[in-house]
């Protein structure tokens, strides 16, 4: 009789992501959803007494994303392996995946390569909205470091509002896929959310094994 197989899954665990790195993406996770949530009141707030009050706490949430993502970006280019930059890239990964038109089967410890394409959109959106949210928090209150410039920032307005709001719907239709990504991978049977809460990662290793009943004479 031929033996049934099963399938028997391991973990295997190694220390991935520094504490500097951990601390940094949740600095700037905290920071995104005190933006929305201080925009939106602010917006619900509009010609109201605590509305100057509310902008405020935004474009001070914005200061601490501006520095949280500046602290990235250096960390990025002088921290350890798995923090660098290089980690994201996966050129050959993305080419082979719009030519043969299928996800990969699996990859090793670090930036899975399909997510770190959405990552490396989301910091340069991330970007955009720190450069622009400056801009307006000059045009606007004459704050920040480009407050000098306050008058021709006032007259562009308009245009720098634009992209600023566009990248805010960017942001959080990229939180709403991270995190269902995350619990996809939990239900699955693979932790992955701790790994920036632990710094250890963990990746299947299968074991093909004879059912134990088939072993039996």
């Amino acid at each position: 009789m031929d033996a049934h197989q099963t399938e028997t899954l391991t973990l295997e665990r190694i220390k991935v992501y520094d504490p500097l790195l951990r601390l940094l993406h949740w600095w700037n996770a905290a920071a995104i959803v005190m933006l929305a949530a201080s925009g939106q009141i602010a917006e619900f707030l509009e010609h109201g007494p605590f509305e100057d009050g509310a902008w405020q706490v935004h474009v001070i949430t914005g200061y601490m994303l501006a520095g949280g993502l500046a602290t990235r970006v250096l960390w990025g280019v002088f921290g350890p392996a798995r923090a660098r930059w290089s980690d994201f890239w996966h050129l050959q990964v993305w080419l082979r995946v719009l030519r043969e038109r299928r996800l990969p089967a699996g990859h090793g410890f670090g930036h899975d390569p399909l997510a770190s394409l959405a990552y490396i959109v989301a910091f340069g959106v991330m970007v955009l909205m720190v450069a622009t949210g400056l801009g307006l928090a000059a045009a606007q209150f004459g704050a920040g470091p480009l407050a000098p410039w306050e008058g021709v920032l006032h007259d562009f307005r308009h245009a720098i509002k634009e992209p600023h709001e566009a990248g805010f719907f960017v942001l959080i239709g990229f939180v709403v896929v991270h995190v269902a990504a995350l619990v996809f991978h939990e239900r699955s049977g693979q932790p992955v959310a701790q790994s920036m809460v632990s710094g250890f990662q963990y990746r299947r290793l299968a074991r093909r094994a004879a059912d134990e009943d088939d072993r039996q004479p």
